[in-house]
């Protein structure tokens, strides 16, 4: 059985925590920033945790994860 090939654009958007969860960068933080307010811009700024209903996809792209 040859090895699986990982999707290298989603390795490089996601990564393991110590306890297993996996963690992303939010969207809607890159242009257009003039009308989002200061808050908004800050939370976007703190990485999210991967929902449990898209958690599979991303480990089948990601099988060495």
């Amino acid at each position: 059985m040859p090895k699986m090939k990982t999707n290298r654009g989603a390795a490089k958007r996601f990564k393991k925590t110590g306890s297993g969860k996996i963690v992303r960068s939010k969207a809607f933080s890159s242009h257009i920033l003039t009308k989002k307010s200061t808050k908004r811009k800050r939370k976007l700024r703190q990485g999210g945790l991967v929902d449990d209903a898209n958690l599979k996809g991303v480990k089948r792209i990601l099988p060495y994860l």
